[in-house]
């Protein structure tokens, strides 16, 4: 989630704002958060939840981190070189940076790490995000070997990395998850590695001591991180909390410091009350249609169930959360070809809002006349208020417009997840949080063989206007091309845009030094209680 570049950041700094509390007396003791889920694994090669991503923040540290400007900084690279043509990178690791137990982080480690985040046996769902690398597309779809891969260790602690084509925001891709370093000897020889805190070797501020499912994650400081001395906090308790009127009651009783979730209704209370902050989030919320299975492989009734949605309605009386109504799958916060203009408002809304003449008009067109005819429909989500207030509020819009019956599932999370994975469901509820500063971390998920192509979507044509944004340095060229891109996705109604996120987070007055980033990531390394 993040991106960047020395000159890179000529264009995300237009974005971003993150959030680092200021000074005062400060306290020791321990900060209580409330994750929305269990994350689904810790290994940061395999993961794709929000949660799991909070946790592998404390847990580990990429070559760069993302500063409380929303700016890449050093992190286990304590610097780095750029070659002229803007393809080449060399990081040059701390000396003093160590894994857990004690021993060195290597330029070997990370070279492990990436290759086997490409390889095709893990089968990681955000592989894609290596495809910057030099062969790391092919290495991943078995068109070359791991030694051809643009990542070596020239020695223990530089780190040479060839890619593609010049990434503009490869020292913000750098950051995130999937570029973290593991420790090869460890990780290579136990594949549950990351499953227990007796086995979890991490590089980051804090260390995993307690993992008790389905309640809690206990994590310490690390003593033998490299910046030790800046870490503040004795215990960060991280509570394992789906339903979101329990974080509150919890957090209102004195017994969270932080929360990721509150029910909807809850929010205007909570931010007039200064109990919670909306930060800017480079996010989307949406409904993802199985285009494989009936009756959405017909891209009429997809369109018919898109326009038949008013997205007013839902962010301003359902959720009121500062939510602003998606009309496409970009949101707001990313520069076009010209870095004051964004990319959003030059594509405009891309679909009508609450279209029911043209619903129903296609609905019938696609054999369904006022919904007669039509298989049974169910739309699942994912265990939480806000969610189910949403369903439920589609639910009965499709029931007015379309005249259709629809079933909702909720599921936990990993239930949930797996079922996705495995394309069980008709319509599903989604969302993504951009990795870094450009349209391409929204768009590129759909394109055929992508891990996280929920939809199951797949179009030669939009392959290949995904590839030439890939390949072109033009950026005139690569906005417009993703500005077509995106329009075929709204025309062959893949996905029904609902809202762009403005993310509230619940944060006691005492709680200072914790940064929040756009891309939703939260770093607790400097969090601290101010008496």
């Amino acid at each position: 989630m993040q991106k960047k570049s020395v000159i890179f950041w000529l264009v995300a700094i237009v974005l971003l704002t993150g959030m680092m509390a200021g000074c005062g007396d400060k306290e020791t003791g321990y900060l209580r958060y409330a994750l929305s889920a269990e994350p689904e694994t810790i290994d940061p090669r395999k993961s794709t939840s929000v949660a799991a991503s909070t946790v592998e923040a404390q847990l580990f540290e990429g070559l760069t981190t993302i500063n409380e400007k929303n700016q890449p900084a050093p992190a286990a690279a304590e610097k780095w070189e750029v070659s002229a043509d803007g393809a080449k990178y060399t990081f040059f690791l701390r000396k003093n940076a160590k894994w857990s137990n004690g021993d060195p982080v290597t330029a070997q480690d990370f070279e492990y790490a990436w290759k086997s985040a490409l390889s095709p046996e893990l089968a990681s769902a955000y592989a894609y995000q290596m495809y910057y690398l030099k062969n790391g597309e092919a290495y991943n779809n078995k068109l070359a070997s791991a030694d051809t891969v643009g990542v070596r260790a020239v020695d223990d602690y530089t780190l040479e990395v060839i890619l593609e084509r010049p990434t503009p925001y490869f020292l913000s891709l750098a950051a995130f998850h999937t570029y973290y370093p593991v420790h090869r000897k460890i990780v290579s020889t136990d594949e549950r590695w990351s499953a227990s805190p007796k086995t979890l070797v991490g590089n980051g501020p804090f260390i995993l001591k307690e993992w008790v499912h389905n309640n809690k994650m206990e994590l310490a400081p690390n003593p033998q991180y490299w910046d030790a001395a800046n870490v503040k906090m004795d215990k960060l308790e991280l509570l394992l909390l789906d339903n979101a009127s329990t974080v509150v009651s919890m957090f209102e009783r004195d017994q969270l410091d932080m929360g990721e979730t509150m029910p909807a209704s809850e929010v205007p209370r909570l931010l007039r009350e200064k109990k919670a902050f909306l930060y800017p989030q480079l996010g989307t919320d949406y409904y993802s249609f199985n285009v494989n299975q009936a009756p959405f492989d017909n891209p009429k009734v997809r369109k018919a169930f898109q326009l038949a949605v008013d997205r007013d309605a839902l962010t301003v009386k359902a959720l009121q959360g500062g939510q602003q109504a998606a009309y496409g799958l970009v949101p707001p916060g990313l520069s076009d070809a010209k870095p004051d203009q964004d990319f959003r408002q030059v594509g405009g809304a891309l679909l009508k809002d609450h279209d029911v003449e043209t619903a129903r008009r296609l609905l019938a067109e696609a054999g369904y006349p006022e919904g007669k005819g039509l298989p049974p429909v169910t739309l699942l989500y994912n265990t939480s208020e806000s969610h189910k207030l949403v369903a439920e509020a589609v639910q009965e819009m499709w029931k007015k417009n379309l005249g259709v019956q629809v079933q909702l599932t909720n599921q936990e999370w990993k239930v949930y997840v797996s079922n996705l994975e495995q394309y069980d469901f008709q319509v599903a509820r989604d969302n993504w949080l951009g990795d870094y500063a450009d349209p391409i971390t929204f768009l590129e998920l759909f394109e055929t063989g992508n891990g996280n192509n929920v939809p199951g979507y797949s179009n030669r044509a939009y392959d290949r206007l995904i590839q030439i944004v890939r390949t072109s340095n033009d950026q005139s060229v690569r906005m417009q091309t993703m500005h077509d891109a995106e329009k075929i996705l709204m025309d062959d109604a893949v996905l029904l845009p609902l809202y762009f996120h403005s993310s509230p987070l619940l944060v006691k007055d005492k709680v200072k030094g914790y940064i929040r980033t756009v891309f939703g990531t939260v770093y607790l390394k400097g969090a601290y209680l101010q008496q």
